[in-house]
């Protein structure tokens, strides 16, 4: 028959209280109003005569037991309640205590590896797939019947006839702003003349690839990654590969190609738009005739300067690709891996673009080119 919990003083010492009954859920209520008429303080409790012990009466014990100044530890049970009563007072009496995050020099250093290392492995793991897409490639070269030309051809539409108008807009702005900066500067000296060569060395050397490959960066890297990232969660690379079908020359081989071919179209557009941009500045504010700007700009320019900015195209547009499709491969399975790996192959594309830039413009400038 069940017993309710009770706790009694012992007739031999006074200080030791004994625990008896049974002190299970069922009895909660109890044992709540056993705790709230807790003595001060006593010396021990001993709770041998409990008949039923369960582990929210474990915890009921527990509090009680803190509540006179002593701990769980210092109840004697029996033997067969005792990895009970342990188990409790491990987690109410000593609970896990949070580490303190160290902001401190040591800490700092750690992280730092621990970024140096993560970003070693990114550029391994690019530099193996590149190799990788060179060695298929070269295999469809010698096999050209394997070339996926419908494929390629459905990118180039999405990376570069989609991609025209923006790239427009945004070279006619850009144009127009430099033009406009650099004739209030050289107003002040009487130099007006020389916003046509600011607009055509800045824009075939510099900002249309630039401008170009980072628009590319954020709306065509992110869209590779999402769209082999959504087949990789969805195991359909799994089943390509089962088909006994090569991932690479199905997925990649025609992304690379579609901007290998189309980056560089886009960049001339954006040649031609920055400097109509600054053309239509100087014709707005500074009174000259297009003819005239035109002239100058036929007179002063010379070919080198456009081969050197259609020269970067073809690495960006394989950084670009690489990038997009590398991350995309590398998705876990989930929608936030796809979202955490389309949001890293933006900012690596971005980032080694305008890295690769300032290489190649100092190095044309070292060789004087």
């Amino acid at each position: 028959m069940s017993q309710g919990p009770r706790i009694e003083t012992s007739e031999r010492h006074p200080g030791i209280l004994i625990a008896r009954g049974d002190w299970t859920l069922a009895h909660a209520g109890e044992m709540l109003a056993l705790i709230e008429k807790a003595p001060e303080s006593a010396e021990d409790i001993d709770g041998r005569d409990i008949g039923r012990l369960d582990s929210a009466g474990a915890m009921m014990l527990s509090r009680y037991a803190v509540k006179v100044g002593l701990g769980l530890a210092t109840v004697d049970v029996k033997p067969m309640h005792q990895p009970l009563t342990e188990t409790v007072r491990s987690i109410c009496e000593n609970p896990p205590r949070v580490k303190r995050k160290d902001y401190g020099v040591q800490e700092m250093l750690a992280r730092m590896g621990y970024a140096v290392e993560d970003y070693t492995r990114e550029v391994l793991a690019l530099v193996g797939f590149l190799g990788l897409t060179l060695k298929t490639g070269l295999g469809v070269i010698l096999r050209p019947a394997r070339f996926r030309v419908t494929s390629t051809v459905h990118h180039m539409e999405q990376v570069g006839l989609d991609a025209v108008p923006l790239v427009l807009l945004l070279s006619f702005m850009v144009g127009a702003v430099i033009a406009f900066l650099g004739a209030t500067v050289l107003r002040d000296f009487g130099a007006e003349i020389f916003v046509v060569e600011l607009v055509g060395i800045a824009f075939l050397r510099e900002f249309a690839v630039l401008l170009t490959a980072i628009l590319l960066a954020g709306r065509t890297a992110s869209a590779f990654t999402a769209q082999i990232g959504a087949m990789q969660s969805g195991e359909e690379i799994d089943a390509i590969r089962t088909l006994g079908l090569d991932p690479i020359e199905l997925l990649v081989l025609p992304r690379l190609t579609a901007l290998l071919v189309m980056l560089p179209l886009l960049t001339f557009l954006a040649m031609v738009a920055g400097i109509a941009g600054g053309m239509a500045v100087s014709v707005a504010s500074l009174g000259m005739s297009p003819d005239m700007f035109m002239q100058r700009l036929q007179d002063t320019m010379e070919m080198r300067h456009f081969w050197v900015g259609v020269s970067k195209a073809p690495i960006f547009a394989m950084v670009i690709a690489l990038i997009g499709c590398l991350e995309g491969f590398q998705v876990q399975g989930t929608a936030q891996s796809v979202g955490e790996r389309t949001t890293s192959s933006v900012v690596q594309t971005i980032s080694l673009v305008i890295l690769l830039d300032a290489f190649a413009a100092l190095f044309f400038m070292e060789m004087n080119w």
